[in-house]
């Protein structure tokens, strides 16, 4: 059950949660979305769905480097919508643009996980292009290694672990609910260019 005084406030701005795969982001973020009476929206399901194909697909046609930029130009316009709950990929918030511009339009969570659990986690599924094939506890582990410094930019810092996702939410929502009181921080900033717009000299990608 959400503390009341929680469940009353308003979030200002779209709550994004970043971290590695296996985090707990869509599992946790749906959870909170409906904690706080507001829509939840997996960036990685967007993309999909704006490519009109697989994340695995896009990796193989695009490769890194084309998905960063179409995942970039997503995000940019799902921060234009209300504020809502947003589920990013692992890499999304190291892209140095789109880490910026959630910092000016949204409130950045990560959450954060041991490598132990996100092995776990991750031997679940194996639709992760990153992974597929590879040992997850290296890739995970060099993947902390590159990665946690950058996540430690985020607003709020949660850390992930096994039990009741529910629990894991309200835990969420507490800190974002303190961050929000103590930093002060209103409605997302108006930006001129959010980066959203497809490059006239980027031929192959439409998304």
């Amino acid at each position: 059950m959400m503390p009341e005084s929680t469940s009353e406030i308003k979030v200002p701005r779209t709550i994004v949660l970043v971290g590695l795969m296996g985090a707990g982001k869509t599992c946790i973020g749906k959870r909170l979305a409906a904690c706080l009476g507001t829509e939840f929206v997996d960036a990685d399901a967007e993309i999909e769905s704006a490519a009109g194909m697989s994340i695995s697909e896009i990796f193989e046609v695009h490769g890194e480097s084309g998905f960063r930029q179409g995942e970039r130009r997503v995000i940019a316009r799902l921060l234009r919508r209300p504020p809502h709950v947003m589920a990013t990929g692992g890499g999304a918030f190291m892209n140095e643009k789109t880490r910026e511009l959630i910092k000016r339009r949204a409130i950045s969570v990560w959450l954060r996980a041991d490598l132990d659990l996100l092995v776990r986690r991750t031997s679940r599924r194996s639709h992760r292009p990153l992974l597929r094939g590879r040992d997850h506890r290296e890739v995970l582990g060099k993947l902390m290694e590159e990665r946690h410094p950058v996540y430690a930019k985020a607003d709020v810092v949660v850390d992930s672990a096994d039990g009741p996702p529910e629990a894991m939410a309200e835990q969420v929502a507490r800190a974002v609910m303190d961050y929000v009181r103590r930093s002060g921080i209103d409605g997302p900033e108006e930006v001129a260019d959010d980066g959203c717009i497809l490059p006239e000299s980027d031929k192959e990608m439409t998304w």
